[in-house]
């Protein structure tokens, strides 16, 4: 098979984009194996931030997650927070992920999330077993890496300042929906 993005590609931000925004099933067509494990954690976590600069442009909260196979380098699942597009109040960028992935075992994957996980994600990625965990941003949040390193789980702290940006961004302009999120709408009801 053909594939677009091989071994002599350069890895770029349109190649990137490419993988962020291609259905997970299709990447296979789209970047072949030597591609993928040249991927670094820098690029992975690129495409989750990416994943929420699209949950953003959506009119959602800008959350993205990337799982990826630790021997392969391929990405078995992705996904971003549509708590208002799909008016769900747990489809974070982990929990869509994690869906996209299916039913894998992930103890020999490493979630990239944007943003540091919430108390439900971060319980959600215990109780499947993740071994590694990498977050993009601890200065708009954090608080759930003791817990996971706690249970087992390796936690590497990957700071990406336009994914810091874009969520300080966002929780100025929508400290509702932010709170929303994180605590559901009692807590915007009771501000």
């Amino acid at each position: 098979m053909n594939t677009l993005l091989t071994k002599q590609t350069p890895i770029t931000q349109q190649a990137l984009a490419a993988i962020a925004h291609m259905p997970t099933k299709s990447l296979p067509v789209l970047m072949d194996e030597d591609f993928a494990r040249s991927l670094t954690d820098a690029d992975f976590m690129d495409i989750a931030v990416l994943l929420a600069r699209k949950s953003y442009d959506e009119g959602g909260c800008p959350i993205g997650a990337v799982i990826v196979d630790n021997a392969s380098h391929q990405i078995v699942g992705k996904g971003h927070n549509t708590l208002v597009q799909e008016g769900h109040p747990y489809n974070h960028g982990e929990t869509s992920a994690i869906r996209d992935a299916g039913r894998i075992d992930f103890s020999n994957t490493t979630i990239y999330s944007s943003l540091s996980p919430c108390d439900v994600c971060a319980t959600l990625v215990r109780m499947r077993g993740f071994g590694r965990v990498v977050v993009g941003d601890v200065t708009n949040a954090s608080g759930t890496e003791s817990f996971l390193r706690a249970n087992g789980v390796r936690v590497d702290i990957l700071e990406h300042p336009t994914g810091i940006e874009l969520y300080a961004r966002f929780r100025a302009e929508k400290p509702d929906q932010d709170l929303e999120d994180w605590r559901g709408l009692s807590a915007v009801r009771h501000r």
